[in-house]
């Protein structure tokens, strides 16, 4: 658990609240990411556009090459370039379009004013180096403190995610902790400058459900005591219904669907979320006599340089027509709060 004692040089709650501009945290507008390749230009990201509002957590779900990584990438300026770039649009934070700054005034921002907890932690770290010199490195650099503040304020982050005996294990090397442990260092170093926006992708990949549970808690309680807005991508939608406040659903770059986690979940309103959804065991039905089996979505995602004409999903949809492969479908407002991209979206919803 985390303790309620304030992190030293981390501004008060009420501080934070009232230096919130009106509106929202981080604002992504149309935002195109692009990889050149032997096969042609994969646009991975393809007019993406979502706000993400203070102390909220937003899911990002989506099968692997849906382009949730490579949206969490992009807004924190670490796409390679070559072979990719950021082929239009604006990520907008602190009245900054982030997608225009240089390298030098990125630096300055992550870790400060956005953080990232990367889905692997083992290879996110330095093998070569301490835990107390990386957690240490950013404190000093982005708070400006000296050697021993830097110390032991990344001591007092360990304890706060319940590292046990931080002092003595500051001088440990990665390899020295379990998957848990580094998960909840990378959290530790991830929070240490006390950032407005955490984007942590895939953050429970590869652990067990105990510590997963863990995490998620651990990442919950950072948001209430700081208000820090964060950025959950995953693929789980088991974890999207039990940490997330809004959900973004992506498939081939594009955002089909989003909504609340509720609404979400009880009038799923695309045919792929419904797929994704009926995916999901339900406890005390799985091998229960009569029970069906989970469903499955067939087929599998389409190369990014070879995508169908109309809607991305229409070679693996059962609601498909002709217009379907013709004609992309535009993302409309169906009910407040509730957007999809389906020219199907009410036989969808009934469960057709």
């Amino acid at each position: 658990m985390i303790s309620d004692t304030p992190i030293a040089g981390a501004p008060a709650p009420e501080a934070a609240e009232a230096a919130e501009t009106a509106g929202p945290v981080l604002s992504v507008e149309g935002l195109s990411t692009e990889f050149r390749t032997a096969a042609g230009i994969a646009r991975a990201v393809d007019g993406l556009s979502f706000e993400l509002r203070r102390g909220e957590i937003l899911a990002i779900v989506g099968e692997s090459g849906s382009g949730k990584s490579v949206t969490s990438l992009s807004i924190m300026g670490l796409i390679p370039d070559p072979p990719g770039r950021i082929a239009g649009g604006r990520v907008m934070f602190g009245g900054q379009d982030l997608t225009r700054l240089g390298e030098r005034e990125m630096q300055r921002l992550r870790g400060d004013g956005i953080s990232m907890i990367f889905q692997e932690p083992m290879t996110s770290l330095n093998p070569v180096l301490s835990i107390g010199r990386q957690m240490t490195e950013g404190i000093m650099h982005h708070l400006g403190l000296g050697p021993a503040e830097a110390r032991a304020r990344a001591i007092e982050m360990m304890r706060r995610v319940s590292i046990p005996a931080p002092e003595s294990r500051l001088g440990a090397y990665p390899h020295q902790f379990s998957g848990g442990m580094l998960q909840r260092i990378m959290i530790a170093i991830a929070m240490s400058c006390h950032p407005r926006v955490l984007i942590a992708d895939e953050p429970t990949t590869a652990l067990d459900v105990t510590i997963q549970a863990q995490i998620l808690d651990l990442m919950r309680e950072m948001r209430d005591s700081t208000g820090t807005s964060i950025i959950l991508i995953t693929h789980d939608m088991g974890v999207v219904a039990e940490t997330a406040d809004r959900v973004v659903v992506m498939y081939c770059g594009r955002k089909i669907e989003e909504a609340g986690v509720r609404d979400l979940f009880a009038r799923p309103r695309h045919p792929y979320t419904r797929g994704l959804l009926g995916a999901l065991p339900v406890l005390g039905q799985a091998g229960a006599v009569g029970s069906g089996a989970l469903s499955e979505i067939p087929g599998v995602v389409p190369a990014l340089t070879a995508l169908p004409a109309g809607c991305r999903f229409s070679d693996r949809c059962a609601l498909a027509t002709e217009r379907c492969r013709a004609e992309p479908p535009p993302l409309e407002e169906p009910a407040p709060g509730h957007r999809v991209a389906c020219w199907h979206a009410d036989a969808a919803e009934a469960g057709a």
